[in-house]
C-alpha cells in the first residue's frame, strides 16, 4: 500500500514519487521530487544477501536531465540496495512554470534537496538498524554529490560516480582562463543567456528517435539541453576548483567513464560508443583529487551516461559496481 504523500510516478508502477517542499525563491515555490521503486516481499527475500544489502543508494541526475533509468534501479536493488532517485529543484518532475530550468548560483543550495530526501528515506526505516548511504551521481550530479559528501563525511559510506563533471573539458588551465569572464558576467547578470554550445549529439546517441535506444519526457530532457546562464556556470567552476584542491574523502569511490571522448563539431557514427560531453581523460585524472580510495573504471564504448550505453557496456558497468561494492565497510 502506498504511504501518505507517495503517488504513482510517470514511469508507472512500481515506481512512486514524493514531492519535497523547499520553500520559495525569487521564482516562486520550490520543490524537489524523490522517486522510489516499490518492492514486494518476494523482492526483499530474493535480494537479502546481495553485496549492497543494508545500503541506501540516492541517485542524482546531471544537467538538463531527470531520473528515468529504470534498469539502473532494478539492477542496484538486485544487488540488495534500496534505491531512490532525486529530481533536484527546477529539473524534471520538480520543474514548475516560469522557473529557470536547472538554475542555481551555488551548488551547495542542493544540500536542502538532499537533506529533505534523506529525511524521507530515513522515515521508511525508522526504528530499524543503521543503513549505509552511497550517493550516486551522473555528470553535474556527480560533481554536486562529491562536494556534498565532502561537507557531510559522517553521512557517507561510499560514492558512485557515473561520468562526473569534475573538471572543465579544456582542463584546469582552460577553466582558470574562462572562469574570470564567466564570474564577471554572473555578477552583472547571472541569468543572462549564454551562446548555445550543445549540438544535440548526446541526445542523438541516446534517444530512440536517433541512434540510441531510450525514450523519455523530452520537455525534461531537451535535445540541445537547457539554456546556459553565467550564474550557473560560475557555480560549476567554483565546484570544480574545490575538487581540484582536494576533497579528502576517506570512503571508497567508484568513478565510471568511457574509454574515449569525441568532442567535435560534426556528427560521427563513433559517437554512439563515446562520451560526447566530457573530456574523459581530464576527468579520470581529476578523480584522483576526490580522496584516498578512488577506483577509476574505463569502459570501452561507453556513452556519457554509462548506464544508457549498449547492453554489453552496461553489463560491464554493473559488474564493476558489484565488485566495488565488496570494498564498502560493513
Amino acid at each position: 500500500m502506498t504511504q501518505a504523500g507517495w503517488r504513482e510516478d510517470v514511469l508507472g508502477a512500481p515506481f512512486e514519487r514524493l514531492e519535497l517542499p523547499l520553500g520559495e525563491d525569487a521564482e516562486g515555490p520550490v520543490v524537489a521530487t524523490l522517486v522510489r521503486r516499490r518492492r514486494s516481499p518476494t523482492d526483499l527475500l530474493l535480494h537479502a544477501h546481495g553485496p549492497l544489502h543494508g545500503v541506501d543508494v540516492l541517485y542524482v541526475h546531471g544537467w538538463s536531465d531527470y531520473f528515468f533509468q529504470v534498469e539502473l534501479a532494478e539492477r542496484l536493488e538486485a544487488l540488495g540496495a534500496r534505491f531512490h532517485a532525486l529530481d533536484l529543484r527546477k529539473y524534471g518532475r520538480s520543474l514548475r512554470p516560469r522557473q529557470t530550468p536547472g538554475f542555481v548560483d551555488d551548488l551547495s543550495v542542493y544540500d536542502e534537496d538532499i537533506a529533505a530526501a534523506l529525511d524521507a528515506i530515513s522515515a521508511e526505516h525508522r526504528g530499524g538498524p543503521r543503513r549505509r548511504l552511497v550517493p550516486m551521481g551522473h555528470s553535474t550530479g556527480g560533481l554536486t554529490l562529491s562536494l556534498w559528501a565532502a561537507r557531510h563525511p559522517d553521512l557517507v559510506d561510499g560514492l558512485l560516480l557515473n561520468s562526473p563533471w569534475l573538471e572543465f573539458q579544456a582542463n584546469a588551465v582552460g577553466r582558470a582562463l574562462v572562469a574570470p569572464v564567466i564570474k564577471l558576467g554572473a555578477r552583472r547578470n547571472p541569468l543572462a543567456p549564454l551562446p548555445a554550445v550543445d549540438p544535440g549529439f548526446y541526445t542523438r546517441s541516446v534517444s530512440a528517435s536517433g541512434e540510441g535506444s531510450w525514450t523519455y519526457e523530452q520537455q525534461w530532457r531537451p535535445d540541445r539541453g537547457f539554456p546556459l546562464h553565467p550564474g550557473w556556470l560560475a557555480a560549476v567552476f567554483d565546484g570544480q576548483a574545490t575538487v581540484e584542491a582536494g576533497l579528502g574523502l576517506e570512503v571508497p569511490a567508484l568513478v565510471m567513464l568511457s574509454d574515449k571522448s569525441m568532442l567535435q563539431p560534426r556528427w560521427d557514427d563513433g559517437m554512439t560508443h563515446a562520451d560526447v560531453a566530457l573530456n574523459v581523460d581530464v576527468v579520470a585524472h581529476r578523480a584522483l583529487s576526490l580522496g584516498s580510495e578512488v577506483t577509476v573504471r574505463r569502459l570501452h564504448g561507453a556513452l556519457h551516461d554509462v548506464v544508457l550505453s549498449a547492453p554489453e557496456v552496461r553489463a560491464h558497468a554493473y559488474d564493476a559496481i558489484t565488485r566495488w561494492a565488496t570494498t564498502l565497510r560493513p
